[in-house]
């Protein structure tokens, strides 16, 4: 007689309610019909990343057998896989991500799935390292290259991670936190011209000669301190346009801290030499600042004959994906194809 498996309780924590992000979300545990509820409510499950315009990416980019791809922001590996599916037997993928502490998990994960060692270089950089990259990898130049410049759900959603301002953690916001000073220590150091010009730049925030007055300089340790901060300085602002500019000021803080558009810039006038000819990139931005930059530079690559083909238009997610993902209504897809 089969005995029934006993019912396994969640751990109790302190209080009514859950505190801690380990805590609070059940998905986290990894129980799969938990994380499809989650997904058909629409919404992202912590500590996961959905891929974003899959399709579109693959019909871009056309992945063939044999060919050598970059993902250049590898993340948890969710575009990676499907591109490694249509390479293989005989193709070779390239992933990069600044983080360590997610590339680690995502190496682990593949091996999981079956993907042999010898189908993926995984290397911890940003898509600035793409020339030096390749080289290491054995390989000139790369038939299709892909960066998602989207933080991923693994780092927004956790809240030690300092990215987020929907729960209390630590502010930091780097992507590789052994590197560099944390969003915390940039602010307390950066004059109010600097932090001005960034809200401007990198955000496009409206208030940005009033926030930067009242947060450069300050001492905030906590994501929490620099919301509450942003909700101060616009106090006699509408509540809707107060949480706009919360969400705009991490943005740009994050962006200033990683030096993400200086990153892109690299990557942006490195791309032709990186690509072999008939290569294909496909660009995925979140914001206009990314998007002009990508757009200037596809536009200044084909008038140089760089680029034999560009994008005339934005590709955007479809209608189904927006309400089932909605982290995916912000992307912007452009793409290249390298001249013969």
């Amino acid at each position: 007689m089969n005995e029934e498996t006993p019912h396994r309780r969640r751990p109790r924590y302190a209080g009514k309610y859950p505190r801690r992000f380990d805590q609070k979300y059940k998905e986290l545990e990894g129980n799969a019909d938990t994380i499809a509820r989650v997904l058909a409510s629409g919404k992202t499950p912590a500590g996961r990343h959905v891929p974003i315009m899959v399709d579109e990416i693959l019909e871009v980019l056309d992945p063939r057998p044999g060919q050598v791809c970059v993902d250049c922001t590898l993340g948890f590996g969710g575009h990676a896989r499907r591109l490694l599916e249509r390479i293989l037997p005989t193709g070779h993928l390239i992933g990069l991500d600044a983080d360590p502490l997610e590339i680690s998990k995502t190496e682990s994960a593949l091996h999981e799935e079956g993907f042999i060692s010898s189908a993926f270089t995984l290397r911890r950089s940003n898509f600035a390292g793409i020339h030096v990259a390749l080289l290491g990898s054995g390989f000139s130049g790369a038939d299709l290259v892909l960066a998602d410049l989207g933080v991923s759900s693994m780092q927004l959603d956790n809240p030690q991670r300092g990215f987020t301002w929907k729960s209390t953690g630590p502010l930091d916001m780097r992507m590789n936190p052994s590197k560099g000073a944390s969003a915390a220590q940039w602010l307390l150091k950066i004059s109010t011209e600097s932090l001005q010009e960034i809200l401007s730049e990198n955000s496009d925030e409206p208030n940005a000669v009033v926030l930067a007055s009242k947060l450069a300089g300050r001492h905030l340790e906590t994501t929490t301190d620099l919301a509450d901060a942003i909700r101060e300085a616009l106090a006699s602002e509408p509540q809707e346009e107060i949480e706009k500019a919360v969400r705009r000021v991490f943005q740009a803080v994050r962006i200033a801290v990683n030096e993400e558009f200086t990153a892109l810039d690299t990557l942006l006038r490195h791309l032709p030499a990186c690509l072999n000819p008939g290569g294909r990139v496909a660009i995925m931005s979140f914001h206009s600042g990314e998007d002009r930059r990508v757009k200037k530079s596809f536009q200044a690559g084909l008038r140089d004959g760089a680029y034999s083909s560009i994008c005339k238009d934005v590709i955007r997610a479809g209608a189904a994906e927006c309400r089932a993902n909605p982290r995916s209504t912000a992307a912007k897809l452009r793409w290249a194809v390298r001249a013969v």
